[in-house]
C-alpha cells in the first residue's frame, strides 16, 4: 500500500526548484503539435496577401482535384457558424463581425480565405497554393494617426509588439459523431473560456465539448483569447468525421495572432513650481486593428485606470480614441495596457523634473501616495489596497549607489562621455477580480480531494502554463495539510477533469486561483479534524504534521489512516459524506496592486549608438512570496520583454498594410547575449485583498522596464538637449540622433 510522506518542515517562502521543469527540459512534455491521432488529417488556411480589397471570386476546382486532399471550405460553406467572439461590452462600442472564414472582402494581411484539408500537411499546402482568389484591391489604412486625419506636435508611442511565444498556436480537433463528443487541443491560456465560447460558435451543446489545454509553450496573453481557427479546425473535424490538426506557422504567428500596444499617446502634466504635480491630462489612440478579439476594447482602458501610477492626484483627464487600421488586431500582451500606461506618466514625471531642474528621485518621492492613505482611492475610480512606495525607490537607489553614481555622471560628461541614469516606479492592477470588473467572471475555482491511500489531488481552475503553480499551490497544500511534495499532484487545462475555471492572466493564478486552493484546504481540514476526532473519540484535537493528535491523550491518527476511514465509511461523524472533497469558487473584493522600483545605467557609444545597459537594479514588491526562486524567474522574463520594446521590438506596416517585419529576420527579439545581469530584490507589503497577502508578478518586470531604459537614454543625451526618444532605442536611430546634435 502507498504511504503518506508525513513532512516536519514547511514550504512556503522557500527557493524550490519548479516540478514542472523536468519534463520540459527533457523534451517530454507533450505540446499541441504532439498529439497524434489514427487517421490524423492536416488542416492549412490560404490567406488574403492584401491588407484590403474585396472578393469577386475564389476557384477551388485543382485545390479539390490535388492528391491526398479530402476537402476545401471556403466562407460560403461556414455561414452557420457564429462570429468570432469580443468579450468587452462597452457604450457605443463599434464590434465588427469578424467570422471564421472572409465572404466578400478582406481586411487585413493573413485574413483566412479558405481552408485545404488533407492527409498530410505538405499536400495540403500545395493543394491551397491552387486555390485562385480574384481581388479587387482597396486602399488600406495602416497607421492610426492617418486614420483619423490629426496632425501632431507632441506625443509618446508605445509601439506595435509581437508577443513572440516558443511555440505558435496550434489546435486539434477530434469529432465523435457517435457520442456527439468535441475534443479540443488547442494551446490556451483560458481553455473553460474556449468551451463555452467555441461552443456557441459551433452550435454545440457545451456537456458535448472537451476543450483540452497541453503545454503552451508562451503564452503572454496572446493566447488569451478565443480564434476564428480554433472554431474552424472543430467545424471541419466534425464535417469530414476525421481527427484534423492545424499547426501555426511562424509567418502566420507574425501576421494572425494578436499584437501588442499600439498607443499614440498626448500627455500634458502640470504642477507646482516645487515638483508637486496638480494634474494629468492623456489623449491615447489605440491601434485597434481590423476587428476586435476577446479583448481589444479593454487594454486603453487599463492604461487609463492606471495612468496616475503611484502618485497622489485626483485632476485626471483621459480621452480614448479607438481607431480600425487594416492590420491584425491589437489585445492583451504581457501587462496589457499597464506598460503603456507606466511608460507614459514615467517619462512625464522624467520631463517634468528636468523642466524644474529637479532630482527625478527626489520628484518622485515628492509626489508619491504616502502609506498612511492606503486603501488609496485615486481619481480613476481604482482603490489602491495596499503599499509603500518610498521604500522600493530608497531601496534601489542605496543598492545602486545613487549619490555616487550622479557625480561619476558629472565627471563623464566633462570629458564627452554618455552616461545615463534611469529611475522608473510603477504600480500595476493585478489578481484580475471582481465580476462586475472583469467580461467573464472574476473568481476562480479549486478542488482538492484526498485519496484513500492519503496522496492529494489539486485541480485548479487556472490554467499556468509556465508561472510555476503546479510548485507554488503544492507548497500551499503542503504546508497546509502537513504532506510531502511529492505527495501532492496539482491538474490543470482539462474541461472533462477541473472544475469550471476562468483561466490565468493579469498575475491572477496565485491571488485569486491560489486563494481558492487555500479556502477548499480550510474546508478540507475541518472535514479531516472531524474523521480525526471521530476516530479518537476525542473532541479535543488539533491537526497538525499530516496527523489528528488529540490534545488530551497525545494519540494520533495519520492522514492517510484518516482518508482510508473516510471511504470505507463504516462509521460517519454526524451530518458528514464519505470521502475528502472540497470545491470552492472564491472572488476576490478587489483587484491586487503590487509596485516597485528599476533604476538602469546605461553608457552609449557616440561613434555607433550603441546602449550598453552597465547595472539593472530591480526591486519589487508583490507582497508576500510563496517561492523565491520563481518569482526571480518571473521578473526576469518580464525585464527580458521590457528591454525588447525599449531597445529592438517593433512590429511595422508600410502604407498597404504589410507586415514587414513579419519573420525573425527581420524582427529583433532579444537574444540572451543581449541580456544584462537583472540585480532583483524586493520589499513585502501584504495584500489585505486575499488570505495569501499576495499580489502578483508576472508582469512586473515587463512594466517597470521600459520607462527606465528610455529615462536612462534620455538622461544620458540630455546635455545635447534631448527631451525624449520614442522606442525603440536602436543604435541606428540613436546615432542619427547624434549626427544631428554633434
Amino acid at each position: 500500500m502507498a504511504t503518506t510522506t508525513v513532512k516536519t518542515e514547511t514550504f512556503v517562502g522557500k527557493r524550490i526548484r519548479r516540478r514542472e521543469d523536468p519534463r520540459l527540459i527533457t523534451g517530454t512534455a507533450t505540446y499541441v503539435e504532439d498529439v497524434q491521432m489514427p487517421g490524423m488529417h492536416y488542416a492549412v488556411i490560404l490567406r488574403s496577401p492584401h491588407a484590403a480589397a474585396r472578393i469577386r471570386s475564389i476557384d477551388t476546382k485543382q485545390a479539390v482535384a490535388a492528391p491526398g486532399v479530402v476537402c476545401v471550405f471556403t466562407g460560403k460553406d461556414i455561414k452557420g457558424v457564429g462570429a468570432v467572439p469580443c468579450g468587452i461590452a462597452m457604450p457605443d462600442l463599434r464590434v465588427p463581425p469578424h467570422t471564421i472564414l472572409a465572404t466578400d472582402r478582406v481586411y487585413f494581411v493573413g485574413h483566412p480565405i479558405a481552408v485545404v484539408v488533407a492527409r498530410d500537411r505538405y499536400l495540403a499546402r500545395d493543394a491551397a497554393d491552387l486555390i485562385e482568389v480574384d481581388y479587387q484591391v482597396l486602399p488600406a489604412v495602416a497607421d492610426p494617426e492617418k486614420a483619423l486625419a490629426k496632425v501632431v506636435k507632441q506625443r509618446i508611442v508605445s509601439q506595435r509588439l509581437v508577443p513572440m511565444a516558443m511555440e505558435t498556436r496550434g489546435v486539434v480537433a477530434e469529432w465523435h459523431g457517435a457520442d456527439r463528443q468535441l475534443n479540443l487541443y488547442t494551446s490556451t491560456q483560458i481553455p473553460h473560456l474556449v468551451r463555452t465560447l467555441v461552443a456557441g460558435m459551433l452550435g454545440l451543446e457545451e456537456n458535448r465539448m472537451r476543450v483540452i489545454a497541453p503545454e503552451v509553450g508562451g503564452g503572454f496573453g496572446s493566447k488569451l483569447n478565443v480564434y476564428a481557427e480554433e472554431a474552424l479546425t472543430g467545424y471541419v473535424s466534425m464535417k469530414i468525421q476525421k481527427p484534423v490538426k492545424w499547426i501555426e506557422s511562424r509567418r502566420e504567428n507574425f501576421t494572425c495572432t494578436i499584437h501588442g500596444r499600439g498607443h499614440v499617446d498626448f500627455y500634458e502634466i502640470a504642477a507646482k513650481r516645487d515638483g508637486t504635480i496638480l494634474g494629468i491630462k492623456l489623449k491615447l489612440i489605440q491601434d485597434v486593428g481590423a476587428y476586435h478579439q476577446l479583448l481589444t476594447p479593454l487594454i486603453p482602458q487599463l492604461s487609463v485606470l492606471m495612468m496616475p501610477g503611484l502618485y497622489n492626484t485626483q485632476n485626471i483627464r483621459a480621452d480614448i480614441v479607438g481607431v480600425f487600421t487594416n492590420c491584425v488586431p491589437t489585445d492583451a500582451y504581457r501587462g496589457a495596457g499597464r506598460p503603456e500606461a507606466t511608460h507614459g506618466i514615467e517619462r512625464m514625471v522624467d520631463m517634468l523634473a528636468a523642466e524644474l531642474q529637479m532630482d527625478p528621485a527626489e520628484i518622485r518621492l515628492k509626489n508619491f501616495v504616502t502609506k498612511d492613505k492606503f486603501p488609496y482611492p485615486t481619481a480613476t475610480g481604482l482603490v489602491y489596497d495596499s503599499g509603500d512606495y518610498a521604500t522600493p525607490l530608497k531601496k534601489a537607489l542605496d543598492l545602486v549607489g545613487y549619490h555616487k553614481l550622479r557625480q561619476e555622471q558629472a565627471d563623464a560628461r566633462k570629458q564627452s562621455k554618455y552616461m545615463g541614469i534611469g529611475i522608473s516606479t510603477y504600480g500595476e492592477i493585478c489578481a484580475i477580480g471582481p465580476s462586475p470588473a472583469t467580461p467573464a467572471g472574476g473568481w476562480e475555482s479549486a478542488t482538492v480531494k484526498i485519496e484513500p491511500s492519503g496522496k492529494v489531488t489539486i485541480m485548479t481552475g487556472a490554467c499556468p502554463h509556465g508561472q510555476g503553480e503546479e510548485t507554488t499551490f503544492a507548497q500551499i497544500a503542503a504546508d497546509e495539510l502537513g504532506v510531502g511534495l511529492d505527495d501532492i499532484l496539482v491538474l490543470r487545462g482539462d474541461t472533462a477533469v477541473v472544475q469550471y475555471g476562468i483561466g490565468t492572466f493579469g498575475s491572477r493564478a496565485t491571488a485569486v486561483g491560489g486563494s481558492a486552493l487555500y479556502y477548499a484546504l480550510q474546508d478540507l481540514k475541518a472535514k479531516i479534524k472531524k474523521f480525526g476526532a471521530m476516530l479518537l473519540e476525542s473532541e479535543d484535537v488539533t491537526l497538525t504534521g499530516g496527523k489528528v493528535i488529540c490534545n488530551k491523550t497525545g494519540n494520533s491518527k495519520s492522514l492517510q489512516e484518516i482518508a482510508g476511514a473516510t471511504y470505507r465509511a463504516l462509521k460517519l461523524p454526524p451530518n458528514t459524506e464519505p470521502g475528502l472533497m472540497a470545491t470552492r469558487f472564491w472572488e476576490p473584493p478587489n483587484f491586487t496592486f503590487p509596485f516597485g522600483a528599476h533604476i538602469v545605467v546605461t553608457d552609449i557609444d557616440g561613434e555607433t549608438g550603441q546602449i550598453k545597459i552597465r547595472r539593472y537594479v530591480a526591486v519589487d514588491d508583490c507582497g508576500n512570496i510563496l517561492n523565491p526562486l520563481i518569482v526571480d524567474g518571473q521578473v526576469h522574463g518580464g525585464v527580458a520583454q521590457g528591454l525588447g520594446q525599449a531597445l529592438w521590438e517593433q512590429a511595422v506596416y508600410d502604407d498597404n498594410g504589410q507586415l514587414i517585419t513579419g519573420e525573425l529576420m527581420d524582427y529583433a527579439v532579444p537574444r540572451s547575449h543581449m541580456m544584462p545581469w537583472i540585480e532583483s530584490h524586493h520589499t513585502c507589503t501584504p495584500s489585505p485583498v486575499n488570505p495569501l497577502g499576495v499580489k502578483g508578478v508576472g508582469e512586473a518586470g515587463t512594466i517597470g522596464c521600459s520607462p527606465a531604459v528610455v529615462n536612462s537614454v534620455v538622461d544620458a543625451l540630455s546635455p545635447l538637449g534631448v527631451r525624449h526618444i520614442d522606442m525603440p532605442l536602436t543604435p541606428e536611430k540613436i546615432w542619427k540622433l547624434l549626427a544631428t546634435k554633434n
